[in-house]
């Protein structure tokens, strides 16, 4: 099927649906989502964007931003799951405890307002990894219609540019606590440090950027083009004397470069399978 035909079968999917709550990030994905959503029901859409240390300030005001360009209703929901042992002890089922509080309090909020269905950005590329928490969506009834439509990752950005959506070439944003191995607990601290570390790298002019947590080693991964750029001289003595300011006694590049789920590759495989819906 073409991409053309997806985009259609996707805005007839949510004409379907006559009233929906999206859970809205601000990323490419959600964002697409978002812009047929609002063509198709208008006024018959709220977005919602959860806020908490896990995700960075700055995305809450671009997904602001987008939201009233398009005129439909946005609201802010505050998620807590840095105050819940389930989340911090970070077992390998951490993003299923994080999803289940969001699309519980997304479901409360349909039924006040009447609405039969909640909605997500998940793609057919997040069908491959390791996400525990689509088993939340499935317990909450959670729709994903961009997967649902056959959209990939590409096909959703090759939308997104020929819709003229400014987060088009945005990079891919995952929650903080993603760039902690399983078994190290999360704390408010430690996410902070994990923030600033990649702002450090983003300062550089690098926009893909992950810096892993590992105790006292710091492992930076960007994309293969950006490599070059950050072993250069000057950039070697900004980034070590900062991140060894932040604590760090190890800063490592890593040569695979960034690809979405590098946590997630030292399970065994038929666990990474069990996660999916």
């Amino acid at each position: 099927m073409q991409i053309d035909q997806k985009w259609d079968l996707l805005r007839s999917l949510l004409s379907e649906m006559r009233s929906v709550i999206l859970a809205y990030s601000g990323g490419v994905d959600s964002s697409v989502l978002l812009r047929a959503a609002s063509e198709t029901l208008g006024q018959n859409v709220i977005a919602v964007t959860s806020v908490s240390e896990t995700y960075p300030a700055e995305e809450l005001q671009l997904a602001e931003r987008f939201a009233a360009s398009l005129g439909v209703r946005h609201r802010i929901l505050p998620t807590e799951e840095l105050g819940r042992e389930e989340f911090t002890r970070n077992s390998e089922d951490r993003c299923y405890y994080c999803k289940r509080e969001l699309f519980g309090k997304l479901r409360q909020m349909a039924s006040a307002e009447g609405i039969s269905w909640i909605l997500d950005g998940s793609n057919t590329d997040d069908q491959r990894d390791f996400r525990p928490g689509r088993k939340a969506a499935g317990e909450f009834s959670v729709r994903s219609p961009l997967a649902e439509t056959g959209l990939s990752k590409q096909e959703i950005r090759d939308l997104a540019r020929r819709l003229n959506l400014p987060m088009w070439d945005k990079p891919s944003l995952a929650c903080l606590s993603s760039r902690i191995p399983y078994g190290t607990r999360i704390t408010p601290a430690l996410v902070r440090n994990i923030k600033a570390a990649e702002d450090i790298v983003r300062g550089l002019g690098i926009r893909q950027v992950r810096v892993r947590h590992h105790g006292d080693t710091a492992r930076i991964e960007v994309d293969q083009d950006d490599l070059i750029r950050l072993v250069s001289e000057e950039a070697k003595l900004k980034i070590v004397d900062a991140f060894k300011t932040l604590g760090y006694a190890y800063i490592c590049v890593d040569l695979e470069g960034y690809r979405t789920g590098r946590m997630n590759e030292v399970l065994p495989k038929e666990k990474r399978r069990q996660a999916r819906p």
